[in-house]
């Protein structure tokens, strides 16, 4: 299952409404209802601490992906090739 593209800093911190931007987001990037349903209940299984660990394991800050994944970026391992 890939990861959520979702700026979690910046989001109202209440555990609902960042259980609802994870849904809506995982939604809009075509996650299936039970596996996001199988994440919201696995947040609401903990304390508030627990919700956090559980979105960030399941989600990517989108400026993260595109730095992570940039085809652009040039490497020092000499067994990449550069484009």
């Amino acid at each position: 299952m890939n990861k959520v593209k979702l700026a979690l800093v910046g989001l109202d911190g209440n555990a609902f409404s960042l259980m609802g931007a994870f849904s809506s987001a995982a939604r809009k990037q075509g996650w299936k209802k039970a596996d996001i349903d199988k994440v919201t209940a696995d947040c609401m299984s903990g304390d508030y601490d627990h919700l956090l660990c559980v979105l960030m394991d399941n989600t990517i800050d989108p400026e993260d992906f595109e730095e992570e994944y940039d085809e652009d970026e040039e490497y020092d391992d000499p067994t990449i090739a550069n484009k």
